[in-house]
């Protein structure tokens, strides 16, 4: 009776956590939404709608089982596919399953929702100017067999994993994934008209609705109670309430660290610098979240906060336009924190910091090539940029013809 209760409660615990990783998706959208200007509002709507339907169809088409095909003992664990389709194996439904966490199906809606979020990343680093068509057809390229295949590398014990390659929720295979791609695509897009001034200065482009972005951030660090409280793949009490407390600690850490670097540096309390530095702690800690000490986790968050703040302003140097900010808090975040696991907590250690940092070169490697390939070929087809007259006009009037504010038209340029 015991065994069956304790099934019941993991099953449970994951559940909730993939509805809390599902949740993440609004906060995506608010996040994007307020940092950006009101006519491109239906746009990025749009966009996240597509990434979890189509990230969630994929993932079941052939996604989880290219990311968990069940690699053979002495295989070289780079590539295999177990088959199109998902279908329950043998004992999927019982708590002989994954170690009585969860069952098959539970395991698959939680790492379907993981999926999505990459291309997630890159929706908000392109907004504005994307062609809606371009984007869709380069999520479903990265995320149907990019994302699944570096996945498979560690999470579905192939040879990342075999190396000791550590990432316990995804600051490399999820997040930096989505930012190696969201830094091509940027490249290749180019900046928004009017970013930068004739003599490459950046200019501000002000968001419509900072209260929105505020909500996203806050839904975010939310959702994260699943994205990182889920990896445990179990209700372990000692485990899930570390990682909750590790979570939440360099998430704090960094907003504070964020607001207090940009204040010294700009003489402002900037609200989205804040918020990009709770978001840069979060992504910093998840790698190595059940591996930390609360102080270990403080001083991730910290550091995180200060990267993000030179890491934004490195970016607009590069003449680089990212809206949302989503490279410095996704990719150059996602690597110090997998970099830390080397450096704080439980498996701290030189040998374990090579093997991080060669784990994260393997991965951009393959990150930005697939994303170049892809996103190059669409350049030279059908094109990646809106016309000058669309982006000008806005894009929910250009690609949707509709506005998200109906009766209200102030602020639209």
């Amino acid at each position: 009776m015991e065994s069956t209760a304790l099934f019941t409660a993991n099953n449970v615990w994951m559940m909730i956590c993939t509805a809390l990783v599902f949740f993440m998706h609004l906060g995506f959208s608010f996040l994007e939404i307020g940092l950006t200007r009101q006519k491109n509002t239906v746009n990025i709507l749009f966009k996240n709608f597509f990434v979890i339907t189509a990230g969630l169809l994929l993932y079941a088409i052939g996604g989880f089982n290219l990311m968990y095909p069940g690699f053979e003992e002495g295989a070289s664990g780079f590539l295999k596919f177990a088959g199109f389709g998902i279908e329950a194996p043998d004992g999927g439904m019982t708590s002989a399953y994954a170690d009585s966490g969860y069952t098959w199906w539970t395991d698959f809606l939680f790492q379907g929702m993981f999926a999505a979020t990459a291309a997630t990343i890159v929706s908000g680093a392109v907004a504005e100017r994307i062609k809606l068509n371009s984007f869709m057809l380069f999520t479903i390229l990265y995320v149907g067999l990019v994302y699944p295949i570096i996945g498979s590398w560690k999470w579905g014990g192939g040879f990342l994993d075999q190396w000791g390659f550590y990432d316990f929720a995804g600051s490399t295979l999820v997040h930096s994934v989505g930012g190696w791609a969201a830094l091509i695509a940027v490249y290749l897009l180019g900046a928004r008209i009017g970013k930068f001034s004739p003599d490459g200065k950046p200019k501000a482009i002000p968001g419509h609705n900072i209260p929105l972005a505020a909500a996203g951030v806050l839904i975010l660090w939310l959702g994260w109670f699943g994205f990182n409280g889920g990896s445990v793949l179990s209700a372990d009490p000692e485990l899930t309430s570390l990682t909750l407390v590790t979570t939440c600690l360099a998430a704090a850490a960094g907003g504070i660290s964020s607001s207090i670097v940009s204040n010294l540096l700009y003489k402002n309390f900037d609200l989205t610098m804040f918020m990009n530095g709770v978001l840069g702690g979060l992504v910093g800690i998840t790698a190595g979240a059940d591996q930390m000490s609360p102080m270990d986790a403080i001083f991730i968050g910290t550091i995180a906060g200060v990267i993000i703040v030179f890491g934004i302003s490195f970016i607009d140097k590069l003449k680089l336009d990212d809206p949302v900010g989503a490279i410095a808090v996704h990719l150059i975040c996602g690597i110090w924190g997998t970099l830390a696991v080397g450096i704080f907590g439980e498996m701290a250690g030189i040998d374990q910091f090579i093997t991080q940092l060669i784990g994260v070169g393997i991965v951009g490697a393959f990150s930005v090539v697939t994303a170049f390939i892809i996103l190059i070929i669409i350049k030279k087809t059908i094109g990646l940029r809106v016309d000058k007259e669309e982006e000008i006009k806005g894009l929910d009037l250009s690609e949707h013809g509709m506005d998200a504010y109906a009766d209200f038209r102030l602020n639209q340029h």
